[in-house]
């Protein structure tokens, strides 16, 4: 069987969702830098479906390595990975599936003083982290580099999203001013994979200029009763973050 050209390659993996967005569009996915924060439970369907999308490079930082606890909902990771960093597991798993997309695996904590270098030249930072010390960090990158900041988080069979374009949406500081405490909280598997599913599907949005953004707006998902509500959110004039943006 003769060898097919890049450009048959490209028509033939993405044929199934050219048809929708466009080959431009699927140009716009080709060329663009993703950071996501967190290669666990939303960070799983979040890599996963942007790597099969055809996103040109994936930028993922976790620090953290894999245990048995986390493969209820982790599936960039099996059990063959417990032990190993999750940043190069997650790597692995999405070369395999789209050895096209560039996987840059950054196995360090997101800090203060290493975000700016781990962010690089990403077009949009997703939120897969479990904590909102981390969420703030991230938020106010975003806000700071003004670019997309797309939130999202689980806890049992309910989740919660919502993007952020900095200058013309509320910021996360606006919608939650005060964290609360931390814990540890049990999750469904398929909760991350709803929430993780909704996040990289905002992220097509975004850089395909498709559909409607969850700017202004945090979706809520109930699990148990299958029902989704919406709550209107708005910037607020005592923001530290994002209240002298012009």
């Amino acid at each position: 069987m003769p060898a097919m050209n890049d450009n048959k390659i490209v028509e033939e993996r993405y044929k199934r969702q050219i048809p929708l967005i466009g080959r431009e569009e699927q140009k716009n996915l080709s060329d663009a830098t993703v950071f996501i924060a967190g290669a666990g439970g939303l960070g799983s369907p979040v890599a996963t479906y942007l790597a099969l999308a055809g996103i040109g490079e994936l930028i993922i930082a976790d620090d953290d390595v894999v245990q048995l606890s986390n493969l209820n909902r982790q599936f960039l990771h099996a059990t063959k990975d417990v032990g190993s960093l999750k940043a190069y597991s997650a790597a692995n798993t999405l070369s395999a599936l789209n050895p096209d997309v560039t996987i840059s695996a950054i196995p360090k904590r997101i800090t203060a003083e290493t975000i700016s270098e781990i962010v690089h030249d990403a077009a949009v930072i997703v939120d897969a982290t479990d904590n909102f010390e981390t969420r703030y960090l991230l938020n106010k990158t975003a806000v700071d580099l003004q670019i997309p900041f797309i939130h999202g988080a689980v806890e049992g069979f309910s989740g919660q999203m919502t993007t952020i374009i900095p200058g013309s949406s509320p910021c996360f500081s606006c919608i939650f001013p005060h964290s609360p405490p931390q814990q540890s909280t049990p999750v469904i598997g398929a909760t991350a994979g709803v929430i993780g599913s909704l996040q990289a599907m905002e992220v097509i949005k975004y850089l395909t200029g498709k559909g409607d953004l969850l700017t202004g707006r945090l979706l809520i998902w109930d699990g148990l009763s299958g029902r989704c509500d919406y709550l209107n959110v708005a910037k607020r004039s005592t923001c530290t973050v994002c209240h002298q943006e012009k």
